[in-house]
């Protein structure tokens, strides 16, 4: 299968920092794998409904929630493009992953056997100098990756605050050269280990 990855971006700010250090990242794939770039502040869904004790869920087949289903079903690798947000994802990457709930529950999706098996990534960029306070971002992700049986990747992190600050970060940009070249492992819970 050809690789193809899908970045979703969460930042409220259109070319922030964790933007800016995924595309610096991304700039390294090959040119043969096929990128595709969703801003989640730009593709307007409506809030998660949790149905999953009330009612049937049907795939979504038109609009913007279909658009990022079938996005996130083609990819080989998804890359959650995220800002450090009160310590963990900003609010438009966890509906994201809510919308994960439902698809779960999708009669004929089989959602988690169709992502299991691919790369969960995740871009950063947190105003800190500790990349420790970020570990409940990477905890999520990991996470989620770990319940879908999918590899993780880990999560690139870079340091700003204003605009631009992350082009500052040279040990971040650094990172960025080799990140999406490492094995990622089949993730795990940490009870797993």
């Amino acid at each position: 299968m050809t690789r193809r990855f899908l970045f979703v971006l969460g930042s409220a700010r259109a070319e922030g920092n964790s933007e800016l250090l995924a595309r610096r990242a991304a700039e390294q794939l090959p040119p043969d794998v096929e990128q595709e770039w969703i801003d989640l502040t730009e593709l307007a869904v409506p809030d998660f409904e949790d149905l999953r004790h009330d009612s049937d869920h049907v795939r979504p087949t038109e609009g913007n929630v279909a658009r990022l289903l079938d996005a996130t079903l083609a990819a080989t690798d998804i890359v959650i493009v995220s800002p450090l947000y009160w310590y963990s994802v900003s609010a438009q990457t966890k509906r994201y992953l809510d919308y994960w709930s439902g698809w779960l529950r999708t009669p004929g999706l089989d959602f988690k056997a169709t992502l299991a098996g691919r790369t969960l990534w995740g871009v950063t960029a947190l105003a800190h100098t500790q990349e420790v306070v970020a570990d409940p971002l990477v905890g999520t992700l990991h996470n989620s990756a770990a319940y879908m049986g999918m590899r993780f990747g880990g999560v690139l992190l870079g340091n700003g605050s204003k605009p631009g600050d992350v082009l500052t970060d040279d040990a971040a940009l650094t990172r960025a050269k080799t990140f999406f070249g490492q094995e990622a492992p089949p993730a795990r819970f940490l009870y797993e280990d």
